[in-house]
């Protein structure tokens, strides 16, 4: 059985990693608590008793872990990416880091499908924790109701709420932000950030490919959202050629908006 568990471990790593990053917005998190789940998976070996598959039972040990990180801390403003936008406005050291990435790293490139899943990673932390897990594990990780109420340690028909109250906010918080997907979205940055990385290049050309931009004028806004969730799954954020680019630019985002909700706080 040790065995099987170190080679699902190597089969599930990455989709661990990526998985608590999306939930802490914190590179060392993520490291940190996949290497604990590693040794906590390892210590409680002998209380597996097969009710799950290793995978689940490896995604429940970090998800317990994640929500430890988290406990303390305030969720995230759903208007989070207008707050960093600011500050990264008045900190020109974040952009000169930024510029130096884009000219040195293989990982350096800023593509819009990256910046679509970087975008949901920051709004998507402004649910309720256990929303916000739902999401990820149904929708990126194609997990099933009965898989994500053992995660969790949950219910299926809470799960099944999460998974509704989280959808319905993230599809309204989208359609009112996005430009991308309404023309009288307020955030631009998709087309802000393209100029300023890739100035020759025609953004609405780009941004075309993406079928979620293609089916905006026509497609309701589940099918925007199950959409937007298809980019997602489509991306390793560790892996992609924007990578270095948009860890850097996620970092940021997690300062600004920690300090922002210590500063505000009631």
């Amino acid at each position: 059985m040790s065995e099987e568990l170190v080679d699902e471990f190597e089969r599930s790593k990455g989709q661990l990693k990526s998985y608590i990053l999306r939930i802490t917005a914190s590179v060392a998190d993520a490291e940190d608590i996949v290497h604990d789940t590693f040794i906590k998976a390892t210590e409680k070996l002998e209380s597996f008793r097969g009710q799950s598959s290793l995978k689940t039972w490896l995604f429940a040990i970090a998800s317990n872990l994640a929500q430890d990180n988290l406990r303390a801390r305030k969720r995230w403003v759903d208007n989070v990416t207008d707050i960093a936008k600011k500050a990264a406005l008045a900190n020109p050291t974040f952009f000169q880091q930024a510029m130096h990435i884009q000219a040195t790293s293989l990982q350096g490139q800023f593509e819009i499908r990256e910046h679509i899943a970087f975008c949901f990673t920051c709004i998507a932390k402004s649910l309720p924790l256990e929303q916000q897990l739902s999401l990820l594990l149904k929708e990126v990780y194609d997990f099933r109701i009965n898989e994500i109420a053992q995660i969790l340690d949950s219910t299926e028909a809470m799960v099944k709420y999460y998974l509704h109250t989280g959808r319905a906010k993230m599809i309204h918080v989208f359609e009112g932000r996005c430009a991308l997907i309404n023309k009288q979205g307020v955030c631009h940055q998709c087309s802000e950030l393209n100029g300023l990385f890739n100035p020759k290049q025609k953004f609405q050309e780009e941004a075309v490919k993406i079928d979620l931009v293609r089916k905006a004028a026509t497609a309701d806004r589940e099918h925007l959202f199950d959409l937007r969730m298809k980019v997602i799954q489509g991306i390793d954020p560790f892996e992609s050629n924007a990578a270095e680019l948009q860890l850097h630019h996620l970092e940021h985002n997690r300062q600004v908006i920690e300090n922002y909700l210590e500063k505000n706080a009631s």
